[in-house]
């Protein structure tokens, strides 16, 4: 990864946790910036491939923001697990617009990203021009997210970086046929950080501990009321071909209400899908050119 396609940014949030951000592009270039919220265990190194595209002359020479979240990342663990809730992280995103001094941006969102998003909506709505949300809506499929609770709290994981594309493909690999070699090395390279040559998931394990809890009884509450005040503005979904997390259904409810949003599949993907393979990095691209 060429650290000169980037630039790193360090802050504080009001409780004095630093958190960490990546930039593209040049925010001086008049477009609405885009801001990218990752997934729930996941940070901006999932953008990478995606934000130079869209950065790029090819992709519409976007500003574009790429968040770590609190405890993810670079950004600081906190000491107090119990903030790491989306309405914390909806807060820490209000807090990293002020910081950048970002009046309004198109917001992609993945999985847990997108939930901040659907809250932010009803904090601070003036900060949204657009939503992209990725393999994520109002509700919430109990089978992706006991998914999710297993293998992020597996006790075992790669061994070395040289098995750990090896690793991740026989764990994600009959949701992903489509990835190749490489792509199994670049999310790798995205999801994990090097501790004395060997990778580690880059997120604070209390994370992950907290979907412990999960049963397949348990009942999740939708947000509807949330997504309905996304009405009127531009807005995508994408959805993964395999996806555990987001069903066909929910899409289908999501166009209803919104009838103005477009869905896109993400062939050959599940949960979530990588947004710079052909088909997403696209339709992202079009829709950002609205």
């Amino acid at each position: 990864m060429d650290r000169s396609e980037f630039r790193e940014h360090r802050f504080r949030l009001q409780d004095d946790l630093q958190l960490y951000a990546r930039s593209y592009g040049d925010v001086r270039g008049g477009r609405i910036p885009v801001i990218c919220l990752p997934g729930l265990a996941r940070n901006s190194r999932d953008f990478h491939e995606l934000a130079c595209f869209l950065a790029s002359p090819a992709g519409g020479e976007h500003f574009i923001l790429s968040l770590d979240s609190r405890g993810r990342g670079c950004s600081q663990r906190d000491d107090d697990k119990s903030r790491y809730t989306v309405a914390t992280e909806t807060s820490d995103l209000i807090a990293a617009c002020a910081h950048f001094g970002i009046e309004k941006a198109i917001f992609i969102g993945t999985s847990r990203g997108g939930l901040i998003l659907h809250h932010l909506a009803g904090l601070a709505p003036a900060l949204i021009g657009g939503v992209v949300l990725n393999d994520i809506g109002p509700v919430i499929e109990i089978e992706g997210l006991l998914r999710i609770r297993d293998y992020l709290n597996a006790a075992t994981g790669p061994a070395s970086w040289t098995a750990a594309p090896r690793y991740l493909q026989s764990v994600h690999g009959d949701d992903f046929p489509i990835l190749r070699e490489h792509d199994w090395q670049e999310m790798a390279e995205a999801i994990y950080r090097d501790e004395g040559g060997i990778p580690v998931a880059d997120f604070d394990p209390a994370i992950a501990a907290q979907l412990r809890m999960l049963t397949a009884d348990t009942s999740l509450p939708d947000l509807w009321p949330q997504f309905d005040a996304f009405a009127g503005l531009p807005m995508i979904v994408i959805r993964g071909e395999r996806s555990r997390l987001l069903s066909k259904a929910t899409v289908e409810e999501m166009k209803r209400r919104h009838p103005s949003l477009m869905s896109v599949t993400a062939d050959g993907q599940g949960h979530a899908p990588l947004l710079h393979l052909d088909g997403p990095r696209q339709a992202i691209a079009a829709f950002l050119q609205r």
